[in-house]
């Protein structure tokens, strides 16, 4: 269940004050969860479980970005998909202008900030952060319409899927992938092993991140008793479902399936 217990910290004392968290974003993403953390008195231990790589190739996506006049939709479900499609149309001198005819949507205030940062409009945000809700945010609006959707190699198919039964025409295009950073797997053995470094919680952004990390333990390292005094934060409940059928407990769940709604919900916990 979400965390939902609001609770004040003690007078004069930073509301995370003594607790250990290791943070397993990708490192280029790792900083706004970080120093939300470390500004309310945690020590943070960053060990990636996720890295941001290119994609197989990039001709299916600029195909699509030379093709944009044909397109009445752009979904965008990360900030990493927008990032891509930036860099892909300054290659090709392209700019908002080029967008202009198309309506865009975003899965969440990050990305949605993201795209505005490009001077992009965007109309559609729904109302929580999950790719259900993105369907039902374009369940009026899509019908017989053409849309572009620029994410992950690998990735949930909620959207081409539910779309596609509402009348869409949808054209998925590899805009990066991700894999597991190897590097990272004797620090992260190495921290749990450790109890002067032994992190008391350890958050989950994505289920990509839940897979990476049971797979930079191994087989042996799984085991729950490696767990045991350590508590897991998962940023929402899609998220919360890969841990749980990972056989991982979730000890606490974003209400607000946003990084500043997973610290939310870890203050909250921390001071039931």
């Amino acid at each position: 269940m979400p965390s939902t217990l609001q609770a004040s910290p003690v007078p004069g004392k930073s509301p995370l004050s003594g607790l250990r968290v290791l943070v397993g974003r990708a490192r280029a993403q790792a900083s706004a969860l970080s120093s939300g953390l470390k500004t309310l008195g945690a020590e943070v231990v960053e060990i990636p479980f996720i890295e941001v790589r290119r994609p197989s190739s990039y001709q299916p996506l600029d195909a699509a970005l030379k093709d944009l006049l044909h397109y009445d939709w752009l979904v965008f479900t990360s900030v990493n998909g927008v990032e891509a499609v930036a860099e892909r149309m300054k290659k090709y001198g392209l700019s908002k202008k080029n967008l202009r005819h198309l309506r865009v949507a975003a899965i969440g205030p990050a990305t949605q900030q993201a795209i505005e940062r490009r001077g992009i409009r965007v109309h559609v945000v729904p109302e929580q952060y999950v790719a259900e809700s993105v369907v039902d945010s374009l369940r009026e609006q899509v019908k017989g319409k053409r849309v572009l959707l620029a994410r992950a190699k690998v990735a949930r198919d909620v959207i081409p899927r539910e779309l596609r039964k509402l009348g869409a025409q949808v054209e998925v295009v590899e805009a990066y992938q991700t894999g597991i950073p190897l590097a990272s797997r004797t620090r992260l053995r190495s921290v749990l092993k450790d109890s002067r470094r032994r992190p008391d919680l350890i958050t989950f952004t994505s289920s990509s991140t839940v897979k990476n990390f049971l797979a930079l333990l191994g087989p042996v390292a799984r085991r729950r008793g490696n767990f045991d005094g350590i508590r897991l934060a998962s940023i929402g409940p899609v998220t919360s479902n890969t841990l749980r059928a990972s056989g991982l407990p979730v000890d606490i769940e974003a209400s607000d399936y946003t990084i500043p709604g997973l610290i939310a919900a870890i203050v909250a916990a921390t001071h039931r």
